[in-house]
């Protein structure tokens, strides 16, 4: 039997992250950390609480004329490497936490957990969503099956995902598609390469299209979104001795949230339409929403810098159902999932302070 774990909602924030980064919860694996966050959160009298999986939803109910969304993800990738965040317990400084989950993205689920505990009255209502698997696949995820299963869990006038932003707010984020493409060949001995068509070298063509790509910055709602079309993958090749008959390339494209998934394919398929295209992932991307009243008074409450989520994260799944959210959370996201992941305390303090000040 798994021992339980505690989590003492009157620490500060920054105790809160040590102690919740001492929880192992590798995706899928998160039963141990929602069971400890659900047990803190249910003698909360002004909070009633429901769970979906080791999915936890914590919410005020006072009739306020606007509701918000605070979420986050419980779950962490892998151990890896022999650096400090290859173990468990993390290490603390006097001006940081070092370990696996500090940056990505238990700074920002601790910040949760000591906002609920601690704005009992505040000015708008206040849904806080503890979400598993957002590491792994998106069929694993737990905010998508929230979606899934009852999408009224999630309305709200506006909505902060704490993913980490390294003091600023990331508004929106750009949306995915990945695809192959296929070059044809005929395979021929490699002594009489005449005899046929190398695949390989008729890739050249695709690589030489991406290569002249005109990728676009697009401003949405007054931010930047830099678009970017990359091959991430090449395979292809039978033998040393035979000249192939394919080769595929795998190509990422990462577009601006003025458009759709949709119309990101039927771009790419303009681009390589004398190939063969087949698309293996696609996620729409959200908009900042920056022209909505209550995303312009996180803004003005937070008086941080705003700038587009150069990626893609779980606002666009917020989007789908007609919410506009933003990415605010501690920690530095480029250090996310290395083996030296770190998060200044200052920056826990922060983000908690601002945002508690905002919702009071």
């Amino acid at each position: 039997m798994t021992t339980p774990a505690h989590l003492d909602l009157s620490a500060s924030a920054v105790d809160l992250t040590e102690a919740v980064c001492n929880i192992a919860s590798v995706s899928h694996e998160e039963e141990v950390l929602a069971d400890a966050v659900e047990a803190a959160l249910r003698p909360l009298a002004h909070l009633s609480v429901r769970r979906d999986g080791h999915t936890i939803v914590a919410r005020t109910d006072l009739g306020r004329p606007e509701r918000v969304v605070l979420a986050g993800h419980l779950d962490t990738v892998p151990f890896a490497g022999q650096g400090p965040a290859a173990s468990l317990p993390i290490t603390r400084t006097a001006t940081e936490l070092v370990g696996r989950g500090t940056t990505d993205m238990k700074g920002g689920v601790a910040v949760m957990l000591a906002l609920a505990a601690a704005a009992v009255e505040p000015s708008r209502d206040i849904t806080y969503v503890f979400y598993d698997c957002e590491e792994v696949e998106a069929e694993h995820n737990g905010l998508a099956r929230l979606v899934h299963n009852d999408p009224s869990v999630l309305e709200a006038d506006f909505a902060v995902l704490l993913e980490p932003t390294d003091g600023t707010v990331e508004g929106g984020c750009k949306g995915t598609i990945r695809i192959e493409v296929t070059a044809r060949g005929k395979a021929a001995h490699s002594g009489r390469p005449w005899m046929g068509h190398n695949a390989i070298h008729e890739a050249g063509t695709i690589i030489d299209r991406l290569r002249e790509f005109d990728a676009q910055t697009v401003v949405v709602d007054g931010l930047e979104f830099r678009e970017g079309l990359s091959a991430v993958g090449i395979r292809g090749g039978r033998a040393g001795n035979v000249v192939p008959d394919e080769c595929v390339v795998t190509i990422n494209y990462r577009f601006a949230p003025h458009i759709d998934a949709v119309e990101a394919e039927r771009r790419l398929r303009e681009l390589f339409a004398d190939y063969d295209v087949v698309v293996t992932d696609a996620a729409d991307g959200a908009r900042p929403g920056l022209d909505r009243a209550a995303a312009q008074a996180f803004v003005a409450a937070l008086g941080l810098p705003v700038q587009g989520k150069q990626g893609w994260t779980d606002v666009a799944r917020f989007s789908a159902v007609g919410v506009p959210a933003v990415n605010f959370g501690p920690g530095d996201p480029l250090v996310a999932h290395q083996d030296e992941e770190r998060c200044a305390i200052a920056q826990i303090e922060q983000a908690y302070d601002r945002l508690l000040a905002w919702l009071t």
